[in-house]
C-alpha cells in the first residue's frame, strides 16, 4: 500500500511553471523529479504544469527528458513506474541552456514563460550557495519577480549563508528583489512525516503535555548519527563542518519543534514565531563558555559495518593539517520559564556505528525508592524516545514489577511503529514541501528572523572556536561513537549518552 501526503481530492487546479536552476544536478534527480512524479501519481499536481529546466549543460528539452526518465527508473519511490505518468511529467519538461551570470537567459526564460502563459511561477534554486545572489539579481533585472496576473515564489536550498553577517547580506540580496512572503528557505528535515508529529505528539494528547516541562523532565538528547562518512562531499565538507552542515539547521530544528510552546494556530505566521522564540532564548555560548560546552571530533581510519573507511583526512580536497570537525557534541540551554535548568544534550557526527535520529527525553527520578525493592530500572526509568529513522516510531520506557514471588522492578517498553500502523511507503520530504510552496503554506519553511538568529547564535561558537587556536577536535576511529572524551564530557554534567541497545 502506497500511503500519499494528501488527501486524493486535493488537487491543484491553477496553471503552475516550476523553474529549477541547477537542473542538471544531483538534487533534481535524486529528490525534486521523483516527488514530483509521486504527487503526479496522486493526481495532485495541476493539469498544467510547466518544468523548466536552466542550467548551463548544452542541453536540450529531449536530453532532459531523456536523463529525467532515468532518473525516475533509478529514485522514484513507486516501482514499477506508471508509464501514463512517467510520460506527462517528461512531455511537460522545457530547458534553457544558459550560465547564470548570463542575463540573456533570464530573458529566454521570459519569452518561455510569456510563450506558455505561465502566470504562477515557483524559482527553485538547486545550485551551489555560492550562485544563490546571482541568480536572484538576473530575476530582478529579467523582470521576472512578480506577475500581475499570478503570484511568484522562489525556493532557497540550504546553506542560507555560512555565519551570521553572510545569511544578513543573502537576505539583503534576496529582499532586494522578493518580498519575505515570497521566499521559501528550505530544510527537507522539515518535511519528514516523523518530525512534523513531533507537534502533533506534543500538542494532542492532553497525557504528555503537562508533564513537557522543567518540573517533570531532567534532560533531553538530541542525535542525529551517520554512519556515511564525508565521501565526495569533502570539498564542500571542509569549510562547513557539522556546525553549518548539520547543527545550525536541522539540530536546532529539531530543538524548537522539541521546546517551543503551543502556538496560537497551526498557521505559518503562529508556528515560526513559537520557534524563533525558542532561539531567541537560547543562552548563549562565548569564549571559555564554548570550548566547555562543545566537543568537536574527527574520524580517522577504521570499521563501518565491518568495511574500512579512510579517515577524514586522508580524502582528496581535506587539508592535511585541517581542523574541521566531522562530530559535534554540545550543551545547550534555553533560558525561559519552561526550560530553565534542563540541559540539552546535542550530537551529529559521520561515520558513526548505527545510522539514527532520535529525541530521547529523560525524566526526574521519584523522590524515594520504593519499599526497599530491588530496582533493576535504575533510579529514573520513565524515558520518552521519538526515533526519526531509521525506523521511526516512539517508545515509552517505565518501571514495573517483575512476575515471581521476589520484589523486583525491572524496565519495560511500550513501542509505536509507524510502520506497523500506517504502513509501508511513506511520502518523502520533497513531496510535501514541494506541494507546500505551490499550494503557498509555508508553515514548514524557516522565516529570515528564524535563520538569523540560528546564525546568531551559532556565529558565537564559531568565533570562540577561532579565538582558541590551540584546542583542535579530538580524534576518533571511524565506527565509534566519538572521542574518548565524549563521555567525560557529559559524565561531568551528571548525565550519559543514550546507547541504542537499550
Amino acid at each position: 500500500m502506497t500511503s500519499l501526503p494528501f488527501p486524493p481530492n486535493q488537487k491543484l487546479e491553477i496553471p503552475i511553471a516550476l523553474v529549477i536552476f541547477g537542473s542538471t544536478g544531483d538534487l533534481t534527480r535524486r529528490k525534486l523529479v521523483p516527488a514530483l512524479y509521486q504527487l503526479a501519481l496522486a493526481d495532485h499536481l495541476p493539469d498544467q504544469l510547466h518544468i523548466i529546466g536552466f542550467a548551463r549543460r548544452e542541453w536540450d528539452a529531449d536530453t532532459m527528458r531523456a536523463e529525467m526518465h532515468a532518473a525516475l527508473e533509478e529514485h522514484a519511490r513507486s516501482q514499477p513506474l506508471n508509464d501514463a505518468v512517467v510520460q506527462r511529467i517528461l512531455g511537460s519538461m522545457h530547458f534553457i541552456s544558459s550560465v547564470f551570470d548570463d542575463l540573456a537567459g533570464y530573458q529566454k526564460l521570459d519569452a518561455l514563460l510569456e510563450e506558455l502563459g505561465a502566470d504562477n511561477r515557483l524559482f527553485y534554486l538547486a545550485t551551489p550557495p555560492e550562485a544563490y545572489g546571482t541568480i536572484v539579481g538576473h530575476i530582478g533585472e529579467a523582470g521576472l519577480a512578480s506577475c500581475a496576473q499570478g503570484w511568484t515564489r522562489i525556493v532557497v536550498e540550504k546553506p542560507y549563508g555560512r555565519d551570521l553577517e553572510s545569511a544578513k547580506a543573502l537576505d539583503e540580496q534576496v529582499h532586494g528583489v522578493f518580498d519575505e512572503e515570497q521566499v521559501y528557505r528550505i530544510d527537507h528535515y522539515l518535511g519528514k512525516e516523523t518530525v512534523q508529529n513531533i507537534l502533533v505528539f506534543r500538542f494532542a494528547n492532553g497525557i504528555f503535555e503537562p508533564l513537557w516541562n522543567r518540573r517533570y523532565i531532567d534532560s533531553v538528547q538530541i542525535t542525529v548519527a551517520e554512519t556515511v562518512g564525508v565521501g565526495s562531499r569533502a570539498g564542500y565538507y571542509e569549510s562547513a563542518g557539522v556546525i553549518r552542515d548539520m547543527f545550525q539547521n536541522h539540530l536546532l530544528q529539531l530543538l524548537t519543534l522539541t521546546a517551543m510552546e503551543a502556538p496560537a494556530a497551526f498557521n505559518a505566521n503562529a508556528v515560526r514565531d513559537e520557534k524563533v522564540k525558542v532561539l531567541k532564548a537560547l543562552r548563549p555560548l562565548t569564549g571559555d563558555q564554548a570550548m566547555s560546552d562543545t566537543l568537536r571530533g574527527q574520524y580517522m581510519a577504521g570499521k563501518v559495518a565491518g568495511e574500512k573507511r579512510p579517515g577524514y583526512k586522508e580524502l582528496e580536497g581535506v587539508d592535511a593539517d585541517s581542523r574541521t570537525e566531522t562530530l559535534l557534541a554540545a550543551r545547550v540551554q534555553i533560558d525561559n520559564w519552561r526550560w530553565a535548568g534542563v540541559p540539552f544534550y546535542i550530537r551529529s557526527g559521520k561515520s558513526m556505528p548505527e545510522r539514527v535520529t532520535e529525541i530521547a527525553v529523560q525524566y526526574r527520578q521519584v523522590p524515594l525508592s520504593l519499599f526497599g525493592w530491588q530496582n533493576m530500572a535504575g533510579e529514573a526509568p520513565n524515558r520518552l524516545i521519538l526515533t526519526l529513522q531509521p525506523d521511526e516510531g516512539i517508545t515509552l520506557t517505565f518501571g514495573a514489577k517483575a512476575p515471581g514471588p521476589e520484589n523486583r522492578i525491572e524496565q519495560v517498553k511500550m513501542d509505536f511503529s509507524y510502520a506497523e500502523t500506517f504502513g509501508g511507503g511513506s511520502p518523502e520530504a520533497y513531496e510535501r514541501l514541494l506541494m507546500d510552496c505551490m499550494n503557498g503554506d509555508a508553515t514548514l519553511f524557516n522565516r529570515s528572523d528564524e535563520v538569523l538568529a540560528a546564525w546568531g547564535y551559532v556565529t558565537d561558537i564559531l568565533e570562540s572556536w577561532e579565538s582558541h587556536p590551540a584546542a583542535e577536535p579530538l580524534e576518533y576511529a571511524a565506527g565509534t561513537w566519538g572521542p574518548a572524551k565524549m563521555d567525560e564530557f557529559i559524565e561531568r554534567y551528571g548525565g550519559a549518552w543514550r546507547t541504542f541497545d537499550d
